[in-house]
């Protein structure tokens, strides 16, 4: 039998470097974070999940929030852990397994949620290997939600992955990009952004 699996979009950032909310930057034919939601619908969770946080109000006005749970984090400046910790308090009792998304990283699929979901066999924890690192999305088994919700700041989920066996599953292609700044906009959209990136998903 198939695990349930919870899809949980993080979308809470406020955006500082940008100065506007950019879950709303143009992006497709809507919005960045349309992008990703339409993404995690179409991995037909069981159960799928929205954490905003900064300019939750605006963003309920134009983001197509069907089929998703959503919660509003109002600590969402202490940094991601909190919106996971928020999330956690609505997560269907019978789900099996949590797959963390960003909702600023419109270039993950479904079909590497998929390949996630399969490579990651009875692991607690495992993240997608691309060919230049590990990255998002993740997946988290129930047996770990305690350890999610008692994380700190931003760093907290790959400080938690770093203290214990990670399954990696392998993906093709580079980590993809996430959105910052409005360097990493540019860089998503295929403009010149100036001097090569790290990318900076890793940070969540």
């Amino acid at each position: 039998m198939s695990p349930r699996a919870t899809g949980l979009v993080l979308a809470a950032g406020g955006s500082r470097r940008l100065g506007q909310p950019k879950q709303l930057l143009p992006y497709g034919e809507a919005t960045l974070l349309d992008h990703t939601l339409a993404t995690a619908r179409a991995c037909a969770f069981e159960q799928l999940v929205c954490v905003l946080g900064g300019g939750a109000r605006r963003i309920r006005d134009v983001v197509d929030l069907s089929g998703a749970e959503v919660v509003v984090n109002e600590q969402f400046g202490t940094g991601c852990s909190s919106s996971i910790a928020a999330a956690l308090n609505v997560v269907d009792a019978r789900a099996d397994v949590l797959v963390l998304l960003l909702g600023d990283q419109p270039g993950v699929t479904p079909d590497t949620v998929a390949a996630l979901l399969a490579g990651r066999g009875d692991a607690p924890l495992a993240s997608c290997r691309y060919d230049d690192g590990r990255g998002h999305p993740l997946a988290f088994a129930r047996s770990m939600f305690g350890d999610l919700a008692a994380l700190h700041g931003d760093k907290g989920v790959w400080k938690l992955m770093d203290r214990g066996e990670v399954a990696e599953v392998p993906v093709p292609g580079p980590v993809p990009l996430d959105v910052d700044t409005w360097e990493d906009y540019r860089a998503l959209l295929g403009a010149p952004a100036g001097p090569e990136r790290r990318h900076r998903s890793l940070r969540t």
